[in-house]
């Protein structure tokens, strides 16, 4: 009984290798959109796997990642009281085809007919019962062989969005049809006609199928696709409780959206139509579109005062925004970057962070503070020859036992108790007691306590970079980040 129980559970895979360059300043390289709780007080990731956490209906899930991303990732898990099967790290970046590829593969180890439920980690859905209702309709479809995607009933006339248009209703299965066509982002006229025309939903990217007809329909459509994957998988090391995929085969696959390389050209695809309040927080103006506006269309997060302000989102992650008399805009405020951008040029914000790649500004990577397994750090100064990092170190964690070639090091306790190795040296340090680190010196930071460690580190040489770390030891398997 237990066998069968475990069979006829639904096994989410969450796709969390985006970066979401539409929302920078927030939204970085090392710490994306979905790592943010940018709709309620869990992260987009969070929520997610919350949403699909139903034991009964739902197997733990797959999460297939950014190696960069992999302790945060799985510490948002944990937090949120989630063991997922496994954390799949991709070594690149391929598109969702081949990510939903992997997965496929390592469910049919199990069981080829695994039923996949495919869910980008950084969508918003306020309705999660319809969500949940549009699942279990799509199930009987795709327990037949159909490969389901999910339309959205439209709202409005979104040109930031694809379409799907339904075709005849599948024979059996009540509100699921065929899907007729798949079409690209409109223009604005074209997406007034689909508005009125009943039959055309915006294309969600969730979708749902068996393991093996997802493979079997890309082994026909993307054969290179399919061998990459599963040539990945086979020569996949676990690190930790990560599993990495070999970088050779992964690499070698097509970049392709699983719509380009299958769904649009498979007879076997099918739709379930829903209205769950879904958003793909693809911008900051569809991030508005989800809070409560004031009765001038304006939200406001954070730190900010408006007066005279229309139609506007403003949000800060530290400082004091006030705006005076401006409407149809958009105002993002961190530590150490401020967007301003007119509401209608919000989708073009990647323009910028394009940008800063090319002028290799650190902005576009990451914030001042970083995260670590470990814990954090912040960047607080700098200047010529020196640095200054706030850092935090969680109970019972540990830095890697290193070395820096180039900088010496003070640390200050501020908060919390500090176990040091430092050379042949053991001892503790408690609040407001310090210690230096010359350079070439072989150290290791310890939380000794049950509290987190907070202390202040001065770095002072004559390179200053992360790069100069080399690591003896680390409990997390690190060796360059």
């Amino acid at each position: 009984m237990a066998k069968k129980q475990e069979a006829s559970r639904i096994t989410p895979v969450l796709l969390s290798g985006g970066s979401g360059m539409r929302l920078w300043p927030l939204s970085r390289a090392l710490y994306p959109k979905q790592l943010y709780p940018l709709v309620g007080e869990s992260s987009l990731l969070q929520e997610t796997a919350l949403r699909v956490s139903d034991g009964k209906a739902f197997a733990p899930p797959l999460v297939i990642g950014n190696d960069a991303h992999r302790f945060a990732i799985a510490e948002q898990l944990r937090q949120a009281g989630l063991q997922p099967q496994r954390i799949v790290l991709e070594p690149v970046g391929r598109n969702t085809a081949p990510a939903v590829a992997v997965a496929a593969c390592l469910a049919s180890r199990q069981d080829p007919e695994s039923l996949l439920l495919v869910l980008p980690s950084d969508h918003a859905i306020a309705d999660p019962k319809r969500f949940l209702a549009a699942v279990a309709t799509g199930r009987e479809a795709a327990r037949s062989g159909s490969l389901v995607t999910f339309g959205i009933v439209p709202t409005a006339p979104e040109t930031g969005y694809g379409y799907v248009q339904r075709g005849n209703p599948s024979k059996g299965i009540k509100d699921c049809f065929e899907v007729s066509r798949f079409v690209e982002k409109p223009d604005r006229a074209t997406a007034e006609t689909f508005l009125k025309a009943g039959d055309m939903y915006w294309n969600s990217g969730m979708f749902l199928f068996r393991a093996d007809r997802y493979l079997e329909e890309l082994e026909r459509l993307q054969p290179a696709i399919a061998a990459a994957a599963r040539k990945a998988v086979e020569d996949a090391d676990t690190d930790l409780d990560f599993l990495r995929l070999d970088k050779a085969a992964f690499e070698s696959s097509p970049s392709i959206s699983i719509d380009y390389a299958v769904m649009e050209h498979t007879p076997a695809a099918a739709i379930v139509p829903a209205d769950m309040g879904w958003s793909d927080v693809g911008s900051w103006t569809a991030l508005q579109g989800i809070k409560k506006a004031d009765a001038q269309g304006t939200v406001t997060v954070g730190d900010v005062i408006v007066e005279d302000v229309r139609n506007a989102y403003l949000r800060s992650e530290g400082p004091l925004v006030a705006a005076l008399g401006v409407e149809n805009i958009v105002v993002i405020a961190t530590k150490d970057a401020v967007l301003v951008v007119d509401r209608d040029r919000a989708q073009d914000v990647k323009t910028i962070v394009e940008k800063l790649k090319t002028e290799e500004r650190k902005e576009a990577e990451s914030h001042p503070k970083v995260y670590r397994p470990w814990g954090s750090f912040e960047t607080i100064d700098a200047g010529a020859r020196f640095q200054v990092k706030r850092i935090t170190v969680k109970p019972g964690e540990k830095l890697s036992l290193q070395k820096h070639r180039h900088r010496a090091e003070h640390w200050v306790v501020v908060d919390g108790t500090a176990l040091v190795h430092r050379g042949g040296d053991s001892f503790l340090l408690k609040e407001n007691e310090s210690t230096y680190i010359p350079p070439e010196t072989v150290h290791r930071l310890e939380n000794a306590g049950e509290e987190p460690l907070h202390l202040i580190e001065v770095q002072s040489g004559s390179y200053l970079g992360e790069d100069d770390i080399v690591r003896l030891d680390d409990v997390y398997g690190r060796k360059n980040d």
